[in-house]
């Protein structure tokens, strides 16, 4: 399995950095994957989640293994930095 494509959105929520969808090979889209980055300037990435009528959290997709966790984290890593790189525009010089 391979993440052939990360595409990176920006965040209006106080708690999120950024949305991304990710392809899987590409024939399979995964839409809603949150990127929050804590204090300390470390990155969690969250599934995607529904609320239940409980108020519970449940994930609608989970990766099954480690590796295969730490691969969809390190693509979307990855295309979070170019992305907040991209966003942050330098200041035109006159």
């Amino acid at each position: 399995m391979e993440i052939t494509r990360v595409k990176m959105f920006p965040s209006n929520d106080d708690d999120v950095a950024a949305y991304a969808s990710i392809t899987i090979d590409d024939c399979l889209a995964v839409h809603r994957l949150s990127l929050k980055i804590s204090k300390q300037g470390d990155y969690f990435l969250f599934m995607p989640q529904i609320k239940r009528t409980n108020g519970k959290r449940v994930d609608v997709v989970a990766p099954l293994d480690n590796e295969t966790r730490r691969m969809i984290e390190e693509k979307v890593f990855e295309a979070y930095q170019t992305f907040a790189n991209e966003s942050v525009k330098p200041p035109v010089r006159k």
